[in-house]
């Protein structure tokens, strides 16, 4: 069940064996949603922080209107919520995005961790980095880049992610979501979102059939994007 976790740290540092054990034992619930379902409430008071194991969620913002914005998109071996380790409540929550396996790990289990072992604690700790890491990059894309270049650069992102995790093959992944979802990432409406991916099929960057998703040309996608990997920290680190 933790593969995914495993996967994801093992590409920024070396897991040592009493580390990874360590790992496997904090997993002891797996909860099951279904697509649109809340993962995490916003204004809750979580006592466990919430593991991907399959499926995509995202993190999510709503607005006095009514209308959603989704601020974080969350893959298998991601920590959909580390930091309500710290924080006393959440000011946003997670909704599964496509039906989704969660592990659920208490927060004594955590700070167990990070008692006994403070080098998988500063790994851990990497992943939070991290995903602020990818909050900017989003921020800087919703403000600087054109329509096109946001989406190119959210999918270069979302396939060296699922590509750490072992959920590429080539350059197809699996996407299993929604041009709503996808303009909600955005801030964009569904029209907009429809003629983007259209600019990008039609100029031999993607093909999107169903829930499978192929960069045809990822030179020139990435150039398009503007996209530069070095946020995602997908290297190795010294212990």
């Amino acid at each position: 069940m933790l593969n995914p976790l495993i996967l994801n740290l093992g590409h920024r540092d070396v897991i040592a064996p009493l580390e990874r054990a360590a790992l496997e034992n904090i997993v002891t619930k797996v909860e099951y949603y279904r697509a649109g379902q809340d993962i995490v409430t916003e204004g809750s008071h979580p006592k466990e922080s919430c593991l991907m194991i399959e499926g995509f969620s995202a993190r999510s913002h709503v607005v006095e209107e009514g209308q959603r914005q989704l601020t974080a998109i969350h893959i298998p071996g991601d920590f959909v919520d580390l930091h309500s380790l710290l924080l006393k409540v959440m000011d946003h929550g997670v909704v599964a995005l496509t039906n989704c396996v969660v592990s659920k790990v208490p927060h004594e289990s955590l700070r167990a961790i990070s008692a006994e072992y403070p080098h998988l604690t500063r790994m851990l700790w990497l992943s939070t980095v991290v995903d602020a890491a990818i909050h900017r990059a989003w921020i800087v894309s919703m403000g600087r880049r054109s329509s096109v270049g946001q989406v190119a650069h959210l999918l270069c992102e979302l396939y060296l992610r699922l590509k750490a995790v072992d959920l590429t093959h080539e350059y197809s992944f699996e996407l299993p979501i929604t041009q709503v979802q996808l303009g909600d990432m955005m801030g964009r409406s569904v029209v907009h979102v429809n003629r983007i991916l259209q600019f990008l099929r039609r100029k031999g960057l993607i093909a999107w059939r169903g829930t499978s998703l192929t960069i045809l040309d990822w030179e020139r996608l990435q150039a398009i994007a503007g996209f530069d990997p070095t946020y995602l920290s997908l290297r190795v680190e010294p212990r």
